[in-house]
């Protein structure tokens, strides 16, 4: 788990001999149905008692968390700073994201009024196994074989399919996913290239390169980076149009790790093979909900959902038994840790 404290100190890893206090309040918001299950499971044993709304935090319900110094949160909704007041004055003071990543909330702002935010781990094989997927089906123009058999047209495509021992994949972003994609990529012996903003230590049989070098040598490009303002747009224009002809373009990090106007024209002028995205750039208020029978208010999206070599899916490559196991718990465990460990915040 790693801890935002309102100083802006580095964060820091529970330890065994932290205290854990009694019984500590949690509200949890953006609760679904099974992860309303799983909460009420293991709050007995972790010693919690809660207090569950299936709705997104907001200026308007933050008093329901009144009475509980901690909340949990869901990673599907923006928090707004206004509601991040509004959670202050109800007596906030800390904040688990039940996610990895923080782009839904201004942490700087949390720190600033005196909210801690902190984020959980979670198994790093639900998204590697969904991104290996996502390769095979791309190299293997699964979406157009489909919908050209589902409309019985059995014949084979024109142009054949591609194994991934032939081809170099490059991994943007060695953390716990990263390495975990890497670890897969092995088994199929393809050359694998790695690049993160972050020197990490080298794995074996892994050439370490620059992020230019990677995009220029690879065939497949897969985005594993946290985003943020040093992220955002790593992927841009200038390095969509250095990469290899032909290319795949593999992201189930965040949308916004990609220049989305770039690799469109990059796509539709068949300069490269195709993409297969779990996350795409404007995603907010689109995934999650269902908009059968209206209009996509994302131009983006709806002309990468028309090309036969373009898969999307809906932020969804987490979405795992175990992944919420551990996400829940972990929620959990972070308000424990904060309670225990900063009692008078």
């Amino acid at each position: 788990m790693i801890y935002h404290e309102p100083t802006l100190t580095a964060p820091t890893e529970p330890t065994e001999q932290t205290v854990i206090s009694p019984t500590v309040g949690i509200t949890v918001y953006g609760c679904a149905p099974d992860e309303s299950l799983l909460f009420d499971s293991l709050a007995p044993t972790l010693g919690v008692s809660l207090r569950t709304t299936t709705e997104p935090v907001t200026e308007k319900n933050a008093a329901l968390a009144i009475g509980d110094r901690c909340i949990s949160v869901s990673h599907k909704s923006p928090i707004s700073n206004d509601a991040l007041l509004a959670l202050h004055k109800s007596g906030v003071r800390y904040i688990s994201t039940r996610s990895v990543g923080f782009n839904h909330i201004d942490v700087d702002f949390a720190a600033s009024i005196g909210i801690t935010v902190g984020n959980v781990s979670y198994s790093p094989d639900s998204v590697a196994d969904y991104t290996l997927m996502l390769m095979l089906m791309s190299v293997r123009q699964a979406k157009s074989t489909i919908r050209r058999t589902d409309a019985h047209d059995y014949r084979p495509a024109a142009t054949r399919g591609r194994e991934l021992r032939d081809l170099t994949v490059g991994v943007v972003g060695t953390g716990r996913i990263g390495a975990a994609v890497i670890d897969r990529l092995r088994g199929f012996g393809c050359d694998v290239l790695a690049y993160d903003i972050r020197p990490r230590p080298a794995a074996e049989g892994v050439e370490h390169v620059d992020l230019d070098t990677l995009v220029e040598r690879s065939d497949i490009v897969t985005l594993h980076a946290p985003l943020s303002a040093e992220s955002h747009h790593l992927l841009d224009r200038r390095r969509i149009e250095r990469m290899r002809p032909g290319a795949y373009v593999i992201n189930t990090g965040r949308g916004a790790l990609i220049e989305t106007p770039a690799l469109i024209t990059a796509l539709e002028g068949g300069r490269l093979g195709g993409a297969a995205l779990d996350v795409v750039e404007g995603e907010e208020g689109i995934f999650y909900a269902d908009l059968r029978g209206r209009d996509i208010p994302n131009g983006w999206l709806a002309r990468l959902q028309e090309m036969p070599n373009v898969l999307v899916s809906p932020h969804i490559a987490y979405f795992t038994d175990h992944a919420l196991m551990d996400t829940v718990e972990n929620s959990i465990v972070n308000c424990r840790e904060f309670e225990s460990r900063f009692p008078h915040v």
